[in-house]
Order: C-alpha cells, then sequence, then structure tokens
C-alpha cells in the first residue's frame, strides 16, 4: 500500500487523497492557447521512474501537497 506523508496530518494512506496529476512543462512547439491546455491537462508522460505529482488531502486538513514518487516501486521519495 502506498502510504503518503502529509505535512500536517503525519504519514496517511493513499485512500485519503486525490490524485492531482503530473507536474510537468508544456511544450514549446505549441503555439496556440487551446492546443496547450489540452498538452497540459491529458498528455501525461506515464514515465518509468521518479515523477513529481500533486495529491489533495480530502479526508483530511484538504491541502495540496506536491512530491515525488517512484512509479516503478510505488514508493514516495524523499
Amino acid at each position: 500500500m502506498l502510504w503518503i506523508p502529509c505535512p500536517t496530518c503525519g504519514r496517511r494512506p493513499v485512500e485519503e487523497y486525490a490524485f492531482g496529476g503530473e507536474l510537468r512543462g508544456v511544450s514549446e512547439r505549441i503555439t496556440d492557447a487551446t492546443e496547450r491546455d489540452v498538452d497540459y491537462v491529458w498528455m501525461y508522460d506515464n514515465a518509468a521512474g521518479v515523477t513529481v505529482e500533486r495529491w489533495f488531502h480530502r479526508a483530511g486538513c484538504r491541502r495540496w501537497l506536491t512530491l515525488r514518487r517512484d512509479t516503478v516501486t510505488d514508493v514516495v521519495v524523499a
């Protein structure tokens, strides 16, 4: 099971959170504003390894947090 360290509530199970997506940039080659929005919202890299993600603690302090997670081992990286 994945445990997420909340700065306010401490270490909590992933079921208390809502996934907010990967934090990544949008390619500079996309110049149209609508296409950039679609790319940012829907086109995930889904890379194997460490990614930076946003999580919302919906069953706790109701705050957003940013963390690094290894998608291969499904472990939060310090």
